[in-house]
């Protein structure tokens, strides 16, 4: 089974997800490609809590994956397909990070590069297909429908790119799933890049545990290595901590997610403003779907997490 894991708010990313998905699936077949909200009937579908519905609709294709083909364009990464991702990559299934994005990330003017806005992304993806160039010059009437043919090669050459990728590295060597020996009482507390360091969260956090572990990789020389850290470190932890602030919840929280749903950890999300969505037939969620249910608790004062440690 091969998962398209994508953006699902706009029409144009879903009719990117079904290019992929249809290019995938004459290869491998119809049914062996799961393609979110196309597969789970999303419009339609009628639960009496719906997301948490569509929530186990993926976790179920998750379980059972021979590779992911993951879409990511721009700095605000999507987090449902950044928790997918997570997931895939802890259960040891070998993930193809597309994109079309012709921007690369650092912490600095003069730091390491890195190909996404969090190097967590880029130590766990199996393989990168960055295709960021527009495809060539065509003949058309108007220079718009020529610089609109251009962009459409340009998605085509991406999508058949990643599908190539994504049956190789599935035929070859799987990446070992996370196995790890767990530090009991233990936390691993993930900041946000859009908020203020949770210093009052970190406090609740030592009081009750016998220690508090954080991430290194937006300040180690070399962040690569320090975010295959991060995430052995995270996973080690009896429990995760996650400020999910910010306009998305940010990549490395969302990741770690995945992972943590994936592997059973205890997990939860700490989100003193949250900012609510509404869906047609949906309850409303505070966060994406894949965020609000793969977390055990949603936490908005530090003095809940001092009751979830304890509870």
């Amino acid at each position: 089974m091969y998962y398209v894991a994508h953006r699902l708010f706009a029409a144009h990313d879903r009719a990117l997800g079904a290019l992929i998905a249809r290019k995938l699936a004459d290869k491998a077949g119809h049914d062996a490609v799961f393609l979110p909200f196309c597969d789970t009937d999303e419009e339609a579908l009628i639960a009496p809590v719906k997301g948490l519905r569509l929530f186990e609709l993926d976790q179920a294709r998750l379980r059972i994956l021979s590779g992911m083909i993951a879409v990511l364009h721009g700095p605000s990464l999507d987090d449902g397909v950044c928790m997918e991702i997570g997931y895939a990559s802890a259960l040891g299934v070998p993930v193809v990070v597309l994109t079309t994005d012709f921007q690369t990330y650092s912490a600095g003017e003069r730091t390491t590069r890195w190909e996404f806005p969090d190097p967590l992304m880029e130590t766990l993806a199996t393989r990168i297909i960055r295709v960021d160039r527009l495809g060539d010059p065509a003949k058309a009437p108007d220079r718009f429908e020529a610089f609109a043919a251009r962009n459409t090669v340009q998605v085509e050459l991406a999508a058949t790119a990643a599908v190539n990728a994504v049956l190789a590295v599935s035929q070859g060597p799987r990446p070992l799933p996370v196995h790890t020996v767990v530090r009991p009482g233990t936390v691993f507390l993930e900041p946000s890049p859009y908020a203020p360091y949770p210093a009052a969260l970190h406090e609740a956090a030592r009081a009750r545990a016998t220690a508090v572990m954080t991430p290194s990789r937006f300040t180690a020389r070399d962040s690569l290595a320090a975010a295959r850290s991060d995430w052995d470190m995270a996973l080690r932890a009896e429990s995760l901590v996650l400020d999910v602030s910010g306009p998305e919840t940010p990549p490395g929280a969302a990741l770690l997610t995945g992972a943590a749903a994936a592997l059973g950890r205890k997990v939860a999300a700490f989100q003193p403003r949250p900012t609510y969505t509404h869906a047609h037939g949906r309850e409303p969620n505070w966060r994406n779907l894949m965020i609000q249910y793969g977390t055990g608790a949603h936490l908005s004062d530090p003095q809940d997490l001092t009751d979830w440690l304890t509870s």
